[in-house]
């Protein structure tokens, strides 16, 4: 059976990076009937706080990865495996495969003339029973890592120093807990970033050393920015936390971030996850960098925030209303809102106007629409919208009458009757949002802009 693990460790935000890598081993894992297993790598403590370790579960679940699933295990903490880890280092002594060494960094550079020359083996055979334990590394030949994604690799073992597995206090290191920890929990695929690759020999021949077969190797491609650069946490926006809080749809972040470096194979790009797990294939996953696009990721939530049925999009909307509003009222425009927004947190600014006492105006837009004929524009709106009947139609009609008086087209006429009524020059359509707004409301907003002109 397929056992995959998604293993991060908190160390901050969620990174998206991690989250296609985890969405790539939960298809997985669901495709086949398997297993996702979740292990927290928990061992630094100096970089560890339990609110980094929620906030992974909490982006999980968000996507959809969590306990609900029968897919699901975990999680599991690397800490708790810390007697296994002493008990595979002793293995490896006993056997010959690993060895007590107490150079210090200093002294092996004394010695090679240079300390990117890696370590010269000179306690290899001098018998010692304490101190830091290194591997034997084998001293020619090449490991092979048969990779899903890379195809064949090949590691000159020459160029693997002998390296450290254990610290002289005993505790394990990296590259040998993740081992340990995998062989422990039966995993039989490691999908993981392709900056890990270049551990990968060396764990591959950990795994070899303590008498298991290695698992399959796949190694997704980097995820890289405009600049075709390494998404970084201090230069790029990659918390998916932010995403979420920006008003992304978790099936919209999952759709894009399943295609950063792989495709269906046809021209879909916008696709249910239901449709994406049959025909996801790691042997089909590009290797070369994908590049995380925010434009094509906003479009792809516009696309999703356009197809929720009204009663979910007004549902969704919800964390960013304010609770004195109205739901009667957003009710009114919610269905005009949802084919202009491309993520939720915008609904604010496309309606607080209908809620507020006066509108709130952008300096720009004002400067922009209030030149001209405004004036003239506003005086003869307001009187048409004494008598004018309060639908979109009737509403529209008496501006196109007054733009006409001035040789004005509609939309020249309207941009200083929106900003008067919302503020901006863009939005939710003119003439329905005035009818939502009301006459009364209205009129005093035109009121109130002509004086700013006049005064």
């Amino acid at each position: 059976m397929i056992r995959v693990r998604f293993a991060p460790s908190p160390t901050g935000m969620f990174h998206v990076g991690g989250a296609r890598s985890a969405l790539f081993n939960w298809a997985l894992a669901e495709q086949s009937g398997g297993t996702f297993v979740l292990r927290i790598e928990d061992t630094d403590a100096a970089r560890n706080r339990p609110e980094w370790t929620e906030g992974i579960i909490s982006a999980l679940a968000w996507i959809g990865i969590n306990g609900d699933s029968p897919f699901f295990e975990g999680p599991y903490f690397q800490s708790a495996y810390e007697e296994q880890h002493r008990e595979a280092v002793a293995k490896l002594v006993a056997g010959g495969r690993a060895y007590y060494c107490t150079c210090t960094r200093d002294e092996v550079k004394a010695r090679t003339g240079s300390e990117h020359k890696g370590y010269d083996g000179f306690c290899r055979d001098r018998g010692l029973t304490e101190g830091a334990v290194r591997f034997r590394t084998p001293d020619d030949g090449v490991t092979v890592v048969q990779d899903l994604v890379r195809g064949t690799v090949e590691f000159p073992n020459e160029a693997m120093e002998d390296f450290v597995v254990a610290r002289a206090d005993g505790s394990p290191l990296f590259v040998l807990a993740n081992v340990v920890d995998d062989i422990e929990m039966r995993i039989s695929h490691v999908v993981r970033a392709e900056e890990h690759l270049s551990n990968t020999p060396k764990q591959q021949l950990l795994w070899e050393a303590l008498g298991v077969a290695p698992p399959i190797w796949a190694h997704v491609p980097v995820i890289v920015n405009d600049k075709r650069q390494k998404l970084s946490k201090r230069r790029d926006k990659v918390a998916l936390e932010s995403y979420r809080e920006e008003g992304y749809l978790a099936e919209a972040m999952v759709n894009y971030l399943m295609l950063l470096g792989w495709g269906p194979g046809d021209d879909r790009e916008i696709m249910p996850w239901a449709e994406m797990v049959p025909l996801f294939d790691l042997g089909s996953v590009n290797p070369s960098p994908a590049f995380f696009d925010e434009k094509k990721l906003r479009a792809f939530n516009g696309e999703y925030i356009r197809a929720l049925p009204l009663d979910t999009f007004v549902a969704r909307c919800e964390p960013w209303l304010d609770p004195s509003w109205d739901r009667g009222t957003f009710a009114k425009v919610a269905e005009l809102a949802q084919t202009r927004i491309a993520v939720l947190s915008e609904i604010t600014a496309n309606v607080d106007f209908l809620f507020l006492d006066e509108p709130v105006f952008d300096q720009a837009s004002w400067d922009k629409a209030m030149k001209n004929a405004a004036v003239e524009i506003l005086t003869g709106y307001l009187a048409r919208l004494e008598k004018v009947n309060m639908d979109s139609e009737s509403l529209k009609s008496a501006l196109e009458e007054v733009g006409a008086e001035h040789g004005l087209k509609l939309g020249k006429a309207q941009a200083p009757v929106r900003v008067a009524v919302t503020g901006r020059t863009v939005g939710l359509p003119l003439f329905e949002s005035i009818e939502a707004l009301g006459r009364e409301r209205s009129m005093d907003r035109i009121r109130a802009a002509l004086a700013r002109l006049q005064g």
